[in-house]
């Protein structure tokens, strides 16, 4: 039996996990197939890589603790946002 395809809802919860390689094989195949049909999700993960790569690069004690509370508060919003 075949699998449902993810909605855009669906793939941003597994966005972190698939960038790690951490989905099993069938998830995988089910986000990708999501991907080459769906710019908008394919620009997420980009950004999302970039993101990763660009924050690697910021040692913790550089950033103001205002900024950390700024940045934890903003990501909190936006995961509200795709998980209500």
């Amino acid at each position: 039996m075949a699998s449902s395809p993810l909605t855009c809802r669906e793939l941003v919860e597994l966005v972190t996990e698939y960038v790690e390689a951490a989905l099993p094989a069938e998830e995988r195949m089910r986000f990708e197939a999501h991907l080459a049909r769906c710019t908008g999700c394919r620009n997420h993960v980009e950004q999302m890589r970039q993101t990763i790569l660009i924050t690697g690069r910021i040692a913790e004690e550089s950033i103001a603790p205002a900024t950390q509370r700024e940045l934890l508060r903003l990501f909190r919003d936006w995961r509200r946002s795709y998980t209500s």
